[in-house]
């Protein structure tokens, strides 16, 4: 297909551009959503010879990450600040408000504010007694009176003020010692900034923490070195979890406070470390892309020689804090640059390609079909990633990848699979935030559909997208796309029996449920579902 039979997908695209002269600012990122204060409390015990904390498996069920492993804690409530509280936090003298901050929390123009919001300690009690059931200072109380304030909180029967009235208690600030803060990146579809404090709870108190299944799978109390083993196993957190887990595992809450008060040891130059799997570094970058997404993902796959994955930034700004990250990754993980891969040809993909193969002196490698649609924009492919290609990138341990052509939303669209995790970069297969557009000629809905299939068959543990966060449970969510896609065919049908024909005709019955500026995209996705059905003889 020529440039000028580009899909209206990347006409989109182009429109994004013209509109943003730089995403990297408001101006350029109307889509991004607000920063919400929040706070999470980490309990922990002595246990034996060593420490325990306890922590919580979120409910599979919830839309923002449904599944993951976190510390109990949930966003500033407008009532929290109107609740008493005597007291602060210990270890709160001479800290810096923007302690451990890397450069990039600043880079869309946010101001982090002071350390304690009011509220922000009235929220964090009442998240611990609706999350795990447990409220500082209420000792003297019924573990009966406990679980009925707890209930009358859930289903908002009473406000937190109430409950703790009932319970003759009141938020004491001085149990709770700060354990830092930290700011969910601009690639997530919900964003916190979040503040971490420390409770102690040992064994003596009366009323321990127990989950309930409204918001919380499962809670218990475990060793953090073993937490921090299953997180680079088969368990999903967020960056600020792992460094607590490292750092208690290593130091413990008392000798290790310093080092989770100031977190930029976990600093990549202007970005914190996003590693939710070994060997796979999450890079963030303001992209002119389909919102609501605002970001692309670019990742380091390697432990020792490294590929970077789809530099999709056009702004020189944030291609040079990428160049300057990854000089950091090298000299403090040993991890290099040996080759630029490209996922596919989509403009939001390879916006900084020329620019990183200039400064780190690297090949850059796609599918021959990428190579053709990205020849006539002037960048050159020096090798071709082909399917069922294994590469092995050297390093401790080494990486195995396995290179898998999987087309629908691009004809020459790869995902790579991480043999040993199972963990799969999966481009614009799937996405953490926001669609995936299927815009024929270039988009197919049986490719797509054989795509989402052939992966789910090699069972991948977590999917890490093009645009927001890491996806847990892989063939599920797999599974879970194609049968969306597979009811909303159900509504074409449908349509097509009412007497149907054009797509403009089906819009309006088969996306009812879809904002109308998104309608145009819609239209052509049902056309690829239309070729479908007449290619399968159905209409």
């Amino acid at each position: 297909m020529s440039e000028n039979e580009a899909s209206l997908y990347e006409s989109v695209l182009r429109r994004v551009a013209d509109q943003k002269t730089d995403p990297a600012t408001p101006a350029g990122s109307p889509g991004l959503p607000p920063v919400k204060p929040s706070a999470a409390v980490i309990p922990w015990r002595h246990r034996g010879s060593g420490v325990e904390v306890y922590w919580i498996q979120r409910a599979q069920a919830l839309p923002f990450m449904g599944g993951w492993h976190a510390f109990p804690g949930g966003g500033l409530s407008r009532s929290d600040a109107a609740v008493p509280v005597a007291g602060e936090p210990g270890e709160m003298a001479g800290l810096s408000p923007a302690a451990g901050f890397p450069e990039s929390l600043h880079s869309l123009h946010e101001d982090p504010g002071p350390d304690l919001l009011p509220g922000i300690v009235a929220c964090a009690y009442r998240e611990l007694l609706e999350e795990i059931g447990i409220l500082p200072g209420s000792s003297s109380a019924s573990a009966e009176a406990l679980d009925a304030a707890r209930h009358a909180l859930l289903d908002k029967s009473k406000t937190f003020t109430q409950a703790l009235a009932d319970l003759g208690t009141e938020v004491d600030a001085s149990r709770l010692v700060w354990a830092g803060r930290w700011v969910t990146p601009p690639f997530a579809p919900v964003r916190f900034d979040n503040r971490f404090f420390l409770l102690e709870w040992p064994e003596s108190e009366p009323v321990q923490p127990s989950v309930l299944s409204m918001e919380c799978d499962a809670g218990e109390w475990i060793d953090p070195a073993k937490a921090l083993a299953s997180c680079r196993a088969d368990v999903l957190t967020a960056p600020p979890i792992l460094h607590i887990l490292e750092v208690l595992a290593q130091d413990g809450p008392v000798t290790g406070l310093k080092r989770l008060q100031d977190p930029s040891e976990t600093n990549l130059g202007p970005f914190r470390r996003i590693e939710m799997r070994p060997g796979i570094l999450m890079f963030p970058l303001a992209t002119h892309t389909l919102p609501p997404a605002a970001t692309t993902n670019t990742y380091l796959l390697g432990t020792g020689d490294c590929v970077l994955v789809d530099p999709g930034s056009p702004v020189d700004s944030e291609n040079e804090r990428l160049e300057r990250a990854l000089a950091v990754a090298r000299e403090k993980l040993g991890r290099r640059v040996v080759a630029i891969w490209l996922t596919h040809h989509h403009p939001d993909h390879i916006g900084g390609v020329e620019r990183l193969r200039k400064s780190l002196g690297v090949p850059v490698l796609a599918h021959p079909l990428t190579a053709e649609r990205v020849a006539a924009r002037g960048i050159q492919i020096d090798g071709e990633l082909l399917d069922g290609q294994r590469i092995e990138l050297a390093g401790d341990p080494p990486t195995s990848v396995l290179v898998l052509h999987t087309p629908g939303h691009a004809r020459g669209h790869l995902c790579f699979l991480e043999e040993t995790q199972r963990a799969a970069l999966v481009g614009d297969l799937l996405a953490g935030i926001g669609t995936i557009v299927i815009d024929p000629p270039e988009g197919d809905m049986d490719d797509y559909l054989s795509s989402l299939a052939r992966l789910a068959t090699l069972r991948p543990g977590t999917l890490f997208p093009g645009h927001g966060p890491a996806i847990l449970n892989g063939v599920h969510k797999l599974r879970e796309y194609a049968d969306h896609r597979l009811w909303r065919e159900g509504k074409v049908i449908e349509a097509w029996a009412q007497g149907l024909r054009e797509p403009s005709e089906m819009v309006p019955v088969v996306y009812a449920d879809t904002p109308k500026e998104a309608w145009p995209l819609a239209e052509r996705q049902i056309l690829s579902h239309l070729n479908r059905l007449r290619r399968g003889g159905r209409i």
